[in-house]
């Protein structure tokens, strides 16, 4: 009895997963369509200009929605858990008021305040895209909020939707504008494409005003069905403050930090001798050709992490510690078989990914390849730290992420002023940075758990088997390259055999080597017909 409902537990986080991540895959398919055609259009110089506004914007919008929708999520799951469902509403309705306010006082101070932002930043010619992506504030707290509410319900389906139609509004707008202006300035270009964000934010508040419509009846049915219990505005105001503070301040830590790294790294590759227009280079080299790769797993990273939040918060009110365990375990398990991979597989094949994706732009491309290989190693530690973290404020522990995120943010401003200054290292002193700052953040997060929560993970079957699984995709995935391009002599095709093979092999190899259990298969959704299918083909 016990174990069916811990499967039924762990079912419905990975069935939340799944679906997240489904179209995060879509949506990330749809970046990738953008992000290439754009490099391709603007160049490094244009991708600095549209890189530096995406940090203001993240920050302002972290300022005005982040804690909102984990706030809610908590909020709301906790309450429906004890039948209470007219006090997981009023939550809902609460904190949609407060967003939308605070997120008009960020949209002024982002749009009015955009030419000073950009100068201090060191690059003042970024100021017509932090004004375009501004207006996307004014639209940010509903779609946070609405987010938020069906996370808490655990139905991830309309964030799914909202986040793929989002997308393909944003790729559509922000390309043809790109287009229309790239022949006038590179900043109005990265203006038109910045402005993208804004459209599909527009069409995924729409889409969810009329997808939380269409559900109504449920909704009233299960407010008549509610359990009653007294909870006054001020109780819930006081507990969506609580909540919402320590994770906007540990929201907030990223995109400052990347603000911050900005300003740094302009001023500081300037101060060794590069001129304005190389270090505008070497800034977009980051920024266009490594961000696009490296925010590839960020999809599963955020499907994870929005998912484990409701199903821990939960387990651990109930006070169900085998639930605790499992989801906490089946999230890290989940997150290092996506992040492993993907950070090994741009590392051994990082020249001929950028090679194939820039061909309008070797030369650029070339340079990019150092800057990704170590960034790259940037996805294990983010993916760990960003997991930790949502398993800490499930529990009730919302301080602490934030605190042990602004000791990492501090390693990392110290290690890329020192390392970028560093003539030899010049850029890819940040991307070192980076990479030890999620590292000192993840391994906190990892202590406060033990810590407060005592959960037992098998470290083994969590972290050691997935890496030594994919180390052996990475060199299948090198000696697969190096055969067919001995001979096809050609870049394309050689690179997506070693990729199409390395998947292949990676898959076959967790089946085999047992790092993925029958258990852990079942629970995903279809699982059992995963799991009968590897039978038949002998994988299992």
């Amino acid at each position: 009895m016990e174990r069916n409902k811990e499967q039924k537990s762990e079912s419905k986080l990975m069935m939340g997963v799944t679906i997240l991540a489904i179209s995060g895959i879509v949506s990330k398919i749809f970046g990738a369509i953008f992000r290439i055609p754009l490099t391709n259009m603007i160049g490094a110089e244009g991708q600095s200009y549209y890189g530096a506004a995406y940090p203001v914007y993240q920050f302002f919008f972290v300022i005005a929605t982040a804690g909102f929708p984990v706030a809610i999520s908590r909020m709301v799951s906790a309450r429906i858990a004890k039948g209470d469902y007219i006090n997981a509403h009023k939550s809902f309705k609460i904190a949609n008021t407060a967003t939308f306010i605070i997120s008009f006082i960020s949209f002024v101070l982002c749009f009015f305040g955009a030419e000073n932002i950009a100068v201090f930043m060191g690059n003042p010619e970024a100021a017509l895209s932090i004004k375009a992506i501004s207006i996307a504030l004014l639209f940010t707290p509903i779609v946070a909020s609405f987010r938020g509410y069906f996370q808490g319900e655990q139905n991830m389906t309309p964030t799914a939707v909202s986040q793929v139609g989002e997308q393909i509004v944003r790729v559509v707008v922000g390309l043809l504008l790109a287009y229309i202006y790239m022949n006038i300035s590179l900043s109005k270009a990265a203006a038109g494409a910045t402005f993208g964000a804004s459209a599909g934010m527009i069409a995924a508040m729409v889409m969810l005003i009329y997808m939380y419509n269409k559900s109504k009846e449920e909704r009233e049915a299960n407010l008549k069905k509610s359990v009653v219990v007294y909870e006054s505005p001020k109780q819930h105001f006081k507990e969506l403050i609580s909540i919402v503070i320590p994770i906007t301040i540990g929201s907030a830590i990223l995109p400052l930090m990347m603000i911050i790294d900005s300003m740094v790294i302009m001023r500081r590759l300037q101060a060794t001798g590069w001129t304005l227009a190389e270090s505008k280079v070497l800034y977009g080299l980051i920024s266009g050709y490594c961000d696009s790769l490296v925010n590839l797993p960020v999809v599963f990273i955020d499907a994870i992490t929005i998912s484990l939040i409701p199903a821990v918060t939960t387990a651990f009110v109930l006070k169900n510690k085998a639930d605790l365990d499992k989801n906490v375990k089946t999230g890290l398990k989940a997150m290092m078989l996506i992040s492993y991979p993907t950070a090994i597989g741009l590392i051994v094949l990082g020249r001929p990914i950028l090679y194939m994706l820039y061909p309008n732009k070797i030369e650029e491309a070339e340079m990019a390849v150092l800057t990704l290989q170590i960034l790259s190693v940037s996805i294990i530690t983010l993916s760990v730290m960003r997991t930790l973290s949502s398993c800490l404020q499930g529990v009730g522990k919302m301080t602490l992420p934030v605190i042990n995120l602004g000791i990492g943010a501090g390693v990392k401003i110290i290690v890329t002023y020192v390392l970028v200054g560093i003539p030899s290292f010049n850029i890819n002193g940040a991307a070192i940075g980076s990479t030890l700052a999620y590292l000192v953040a993840g391994l906190l997060n990892y202590r406060g758990l033990k810590k407060y929560a005592n959960v037992d993970l098998d470290l083994k079957s969590i972290f050691i088997k997935p890496f030594i699984v994919a180390a052996v995709m990475g060199v299948s995935a090198v000696g697969v390259y190096k055969f067919v391009f001995v001979i096809s002599s050609g870049n394309l095709i050689s690179t997506l055999a070693a990729i199409l093979i390395a998947v292949f092999v990676y898959f076959i190899l967790i089946f085999k080597t047992r790092v993925v259990t029958k258990d852990e298969i079942e629970i995903i959704p279809k699982g059992d017909l995963i799991f009968r299918i590897a039978e038949k083909l002998r994988i299992i």
